[in-house]
């Protein structure tokens, strides 16, 4: 098996550059992440057997691209017998995960607006989904095979057996899958804050990053997630309902809670 290292050395000819592309992290689906030595590009590699699933992202940050959304640029992509390698520039900024609460509070109306503009594209012209119908066969698979990552469970949930959390989820199925057709979005499909990129010096969103999962879904798949890892940045409960409450004005929006919790108790079962 090639692994994607090998893969990216021999797409991209690092020699070119004069070498110095940095390894940044590894990734979901057996994906490396590499930085151009000027930080102008990134390039995302992997081997043979996760070529479709690179692939399919590539196609959403181009798509995305033309919709007046801020993303990365596809700058190349590149795929032989061993794997492939997506090229894409650099949103310039600091990831929002990285900026202290005082900063991601004058933040944090820009974002609920950025957000708003991405779920306000015309779902009908999307041609990526990542619906419930979706999601919930992904989370079944991955419980199936028992490849459940206990580090992105919520902590009072890290004892209990994945195929019960599941369980506890399916009863709602058909109440969710209703609201979703009713109010179908353009989701990030994974919007946490280390996918939004912020201008350090206006405060307000760069781009979104980390496109594969985005699609056609409930708004809430990406509310959830959003105002979950916030909730990991403000200092207590009071300023966590303030920062939603925000949010909901911003965006527009009566927050449904138990709506939010679905989802955000469906996501990391999906992962995997």
């Amino acid at each position: 098996m090639i692994d994607s290292t090998s893969v990216f050395q021999a797409l991209l000819h690092v020699g070119r550059d004069g070498g110095g592309w940095q390894p940044v992290t590894d990734g979901e689906s057996g994906a490396r992440v590499f930085r151009s030595p000027d930080g102008s590009r990134y390039a995302k590699c992997v081997a043979a057997e996760h070529v479709a699933s690179l692939e399919a992202e590539r196609n959403r940050v181009a798509w995305l691209g033309t919709q007046g959304v801020p993303c990365p640029r596809v700058l190349d992509w590149r795929v032989n017998a061993n794997g492939a390698a997506l090229l894409t520039s650099t949103v310039a900024g600091v990831p929002a995960d990285r900026v202290p609460a005082s900063l991601l509070r004058a933040a944090w109306r820009p974002i609920a607006g950025a957000v708003r503009q991405l779920h306000d594209l015309p779902p009908e012209e999307c041609p990526f989904t990542r619906d419930l119908t979706q999601m919930f066969a992904a989370a079944r698979d991955v419980v199936a095979r028992g490849a459940v990552n206990p580090d992105f469970l919520p902590q009072d949930q890290r004892q209990t057996p994945p195929d019960e959390l599941l369980a506890r989820l399916e009863p709602q199925v058909d109440g969710r899958l209703a609201q979703e057709a009713a109010e179908t979005v353009v989701c990030h499909g994974d919007l946490c804050l280390p996918n939004i990129i912020l201008d350090p010096e206006s405060m307000t969103v760069a781009g979104f990053i980390d496109l594969g999962r985005l699609g056609r879904a409930d708004p809430y798949a990406d509310i959830a997630l959003l105002l979950a890892t916030a909730g990991e940045t403000w200092t207590d409960g009071q300023q966590s309902t303030a920062a939603d409450e925000t949010f909901a004005h911003r965006y527009d929006i009566v927050l449904d809670r138990d709506r939010a919790d679905f989802y955000l108790h469906l996501d990391p079962l999906t992962w995997g």
